[in-house]
């Protein structure tokens, strides 16, 4: 299991071998990961449908106890599924997609680093360590996003996104600690067990918030949804994976992760039910406004994922399950949509329906299989897009606020058939239009993807039994317990649900029939825009902009001495009030044991200090600073720390000398201060000197420290295999403050090789 996890970053690593090795050719070789992915997960079926949960637990630093577990149920392996089979069609999609363009190569990396970020969300068992993937999951989305980096509108779209997610990312973060905090425990079994404890505990409510921040931004619901419609400026292959069958589902991944935990909470149910209602009337609405092919689908993207949260809202068994039947049913037809869109706009140049019609004639796969996505979308027999639907308004009808999210479910219902004919009708039937390209067939590994996933929603509607064990699985996994065997079916009867499918279905065609008259009186709408949540975004980061030039000119302003002055103002302010009120000022002077030779050390150093702070000889300040590190190495000689005292004096030796060379190239001693500005320093240099005594008083008050050299001499051969104790001690105890060191000489040095040669290529 952690290799599969751990492939798809092996693979993108790899990708950039094969490509030379191979060519664009290397793209069906790089797919047979997922695919082999797919298998892989596919034989836990039998396993998952019959109620296991698997656990795998690896080492990862067992001397801190930290362990990478792994969870396999019925809503991690639909996910795994989704994004492994959907990921071999994307990647094979993207090869004919792209053929020619020079970055191919990168978008395939970037596509396996997603998809390896995705599997690591819905398999850890760990609250930290998804949230490790989840951050790799927005920084590849940016990526890919930004694929075509050179148009301004790429750019922006990829940092809109980021920043929107990140932020997000941010709040959960801190939700996630508050959950740790609150459990006990950061593993997902433990937290589930725990939910009606957890309910009662006072930090609950900042809790969810912070948690359902997080979520909400990643699946673009309402205020955070505009986000995701942008994201279309990313090619194709792009928008399938990520925007419709996976990425933005990682949010409603975590609800439903956590609905156990939160099930039966009012505030939990009140806020994702009034989002994900808002978030679905929306989206629909939007999307049947508009007259972009992709981003028709990314608005119903929209609404399908506020369907998906206002559902796990509801909580009951009904509306749970009916939400494991839309999330597959989605993932298959919005997937297969998109692929084909891009694949009409490949072929045609264009995406704008307004431009595209009589299609069918040049491009019947195309046409026939991006319908038969469309009746999903629509939720019109035999497809699983009808069953889901189906499923979603008996869900609505279980709910107290039935009435309601009723009447926004049959408007929501009656945009998206609209939005079914807008995508399909319009470009493929009808009088043909002339095109910026001329229309023909794709080649066979662009209609592969659209054509499979097409099949399969048919497939899975006339015999819903194929993935009833699964949707049996990943709704327990999400109730929390083991629930009776879904039974999903085409005909249940005349019923209320097949009423209101009814009747979207014929003021959905309505409004499809009449869409260019009515859209003519809907123009003034679009200026709304200029007031929703989008705007604000812009609004904030205006003003993020403006914020920083201003902290910019008033604290980073070039002047180390304003940046000290700012570091210590700050930390005497915290560090007192925290002391002030949490723990208070102890300081009691004993000098008993202070020995002659300490009192002269203190002295010299006093001096020394105050003599460079006051004189203006150059010279005489570099002395009084060597003269201060000499001191220095004193205190480390007397205290026992030889090999502490032997570096400060060769360091301190060394930085006189350097800088006595430097001496006659710098200017004289200026008076860049006011005699003001120099006594204020010099009380801020009072009174922090004066702080950190008191703080080092206080601290030696409540404690003696234990002697650390006991433990270092003790335990070095012992743990460490090593006798030389200072080595011991850069190598394993301090190893990775050692590396930084490493790390700090040897950007040194490259920074003063490029000078030198910087220098020698001037003269």
């Amino acid at each position: 299991m952690l290799l599969a996890l751990m492939s798809g970053f092996v693979a993108t690593f790899l990708v950039p071998l094969l490509y030379r090795r191979l060519g664009e050719q290397a793209v069906w070789w790089i797919a047979l990961l997922p695919a082999a992915l797919f298998i892989y997960f596919f034989g836990f079926i039998n396993a998952i449908a019959q109620g296991d949960v698997l656990f795998f637990h690896y080492h990862w630093i067992p001397s801190l106890d930290i362990s990478l577990d792994l969870r396999l149920d019925g809503l991690s392996l639909l996910f795994a599924l989704l994004v492994s089979g959907i990921g071999t069609l994307v990647i094979v999609y993207t090869g004919s997609y792209l053929a020619g363009h020079a970055d191919q190569r990168k978008l395939v990396m970037y596509l396996c680093a997603f998809m390896g970020s995705m599997l690591g969300v819905v398999l850890t068992n760990n609250l930290m360590a998804m949230f490790v993937f989840w951050e790799l999951t927005s920084i590849t989305s940016y990526m890919l996003i930004g694929f075509y980096h050179e148009e301004d509108k790429s750019r922006k779209s990829a940092l809109q996104g980021l920043f929107i997610t990140v932020g997000g990312g941010l709040a959960l973060m801190a939700g996630i600690l508050l959950l740790g905090q609150i459990a006990g425990s950061y593993q997902l079994d433990q937290i589930i067990s725990q939910g009606p404890q957890i309910q009662q505990h006072a930090l609950f409510f900042p809790m969810i918030l912070l948690i359902l921040a997080g979520a909400f931004t990643k699946s673009a619901q309402v205020p955070f949804h505009f986000w995701l419609p942008n994201a279309m400026a990313a090619p194709t292959p792009v928008s399938s994976f990520l925007h419709s069958a996976t990425m933005v589902k990682a949010g409603i991944y975590l609800m439903a992760r956590l609905q156990p935990v939160m099930a039966g909470e009012s505030t939990w149910t009140i806020l994702l039910v009034t989002v994900g209602a808002l978030t679905m009337l929306v989206g629909s609405i939007m999307a049947v406004t508009s007259t972009d092919l992709k981003r028709i689908l990314a608005y119903t993207t929209v609404a399908s994922l506020g369907t998906l949260t206002l559902l796990i809202g509801i909580g009951n068994e009904t509306a749970l399950i009916a939400a494991m039947i839309f999330l597959l049913a989605h993932a298959l037809y919005k997937g297969a949509l998109f692929m084909a869109a891009g694949t009409v706009d490949h072929e045609t140049g264009t995406k704008d329906i307004r431009q595209l019609g009589g299609l069918r004639r040049t491009m019947p796969q195309t046409a026939i299989f991006m319908s038969l996505a469309a009746l999903a979308l629509a939720g019109i027999p035999p497809v699983l897009g009808f069953i889901a639907k189906e499923s979603m308004l008996m869900g609505l009808l279980t709910s107290p606020w039935q009435s309601m999210l009723l009447l926004v479910g049959v408007i929501s219902s009656i945009c998206l058939v609209a939005c079914a004919g807008l995508v399909v009708i319009k470009p493929f039937w009808g009088a043909k239009i002339a095109t910026p390209k001329s229309p023909h067939e794709a080649p066979l590994a662009m209609r592969l993807g659209f054509s499979l996933l097409a099949t399969l929603g048919l497939m899975f509607g006339v015999l819903p039994s194929l993935v009833s064990p699964l949707i049996t699985a990943s709704a327990s996994a999400v109730i929390g317990r083991p629930i009776e065997p879904v039974s999903l079916s085409l005909w249940h009867g005349f019923n209320l649900p097949l009423l209101m499918s009814f009747l979207a279905f014929v003021f959905g065609y309505l409004l499809f029939k009449y869409w260019d008259k009515l859209s003519a009186h809907v123009v003034w709408a679009k200026s709304l825009l200029n007031y929703g949540p989008e705007k604000g975004y812009e609004y904030f980061m205006v003003g993020l902009v403006s914020f920083a030039k201003w902290l910019t000119t008033k604290l980073q302003n070039g002047y180390l001495s304003n940046y000290i002055l700012t570091i210590f103002i700050t930390t005497i302010v915290l560090v007192s009030y925290t002391m002030g009120n949490k723990v208070g000022w102890y300081g009691t002077l004993d000098f008993s044991g202070v020995e002659v030779y300490e009192i002269l050390i203190s002295a010299i150093i006093i001096t020394v200090v105050g003599y460079a702070c006051i004189t203006e000889q150059r010279l005489g300040a570099v002395a009084a600073i060597g003269a201060l590190g000499f001191s220095m190495a004193l205190i480390y000689v007397f205290f026992s720390a030889p090999d502490l005292a032997i570096t400060q004096v060769l360091i301190e030796t060394l930085t006189v000398i350097l800088l006595v060379f430097v001496l006659f190239k710098l200017p004289r001693f200026q008076r860049l201060s006011s005699s003001d500005v120099r006594w204020r320093d010099a009380l801020v240099a009072i009174v922090f000197g004066g702080m950190m005594t008191l703080l080092v008083m206080t601290v030696i008050h409540f404690a003696e420290p234990e002697r650390i050299s006991d433990y270092l001499i003790e335990h070095s051969y012992v743990i460490a295999k090593g006798r030389n104790i200072v080595n011991v001690i850069l190598v394993d105890y301090r190893a990775l403050d050692t590396l930084g060191e490493i790390f700090v000489l040897a950007l040194a040095a490259i920074g003063v090789t490029a000078m030198i040669k910087l220098d020698k290529g001037k003269s």
